[in-house]
C-alpha cells in the first residue's frame, strides 16, 4: 500500500510469518502520512496476530508518527514491536517512549524475542 505524503510516499507492505503480521514501513512518516501508517497497523491489528513494525527503511519518525505507534500500542500491549533504524529510534527514546514501546534493532530480535518482553 503507498501512501503520499507531502513530497514523499510512505510505503508499507505486509506480510503473515507464522504468529506475527510483519509491516515493512519505507518513506517519511510525518503529519501528512502517520494517519495513514496508524490505519493500516489498526487494520492489521485486528488480525490477532503480534505486530512487528519493521521501521529500518523510515527516514524520519515525526510526533505524529510517535502518536500513531502510541495509539496502537495502547490497544493491544504487548502486541506490536518496532524494529527501528538510528533515525527511528533517536525520537522514540527521546521522547521516552521506549518505556512504553517494544524496539528492537533487527527484525529477527524482534521476532526472537519472548512474549510480552519490552
Amino acid at each position: 500500500m503507498s501512501v503520499e505524503g507531502g513530497f514523499r510516499d510512505l510505503d508499507v507492505q505486509t506480510r503473515a510469518q507464522d504468529d506475527f503480521e510483519i509491516l515493512t514501513v519505507r518513506g517519511e512518516v510525518d503529519m501528512a502520512s502517520a494517519p495513514q501508517l496508524q490505519a493500516v497497523l489498526e487494520k492489521a491489528q485486528q488480525g490477532g496476530k503480534t505486530l512487528v513494525v519493521d521501521m529500518t527503511q523510515v527516514g524520519f519518525l515525526g510526533s505524529a508518527g510517535l502518536s500513531a505507534l502510541l495509539v496502537v500500542s495502547k490497544a493491544a500491549p504487548y502486541q506490536l514491536r518496532v524494529v527501528a533504524s538510528r533515525e527511528v529510534a533517536r525520537p522514540i527514546e527521546l521522547t521516552g517512549l521506549d518505556k512504553l514501546l517494544a524496539v528492537y534493532g533487527t527484525l529477527e530480535a524482534a521476532i526472537a524475542a519472548e512474549p510480552n518482553a519490552h
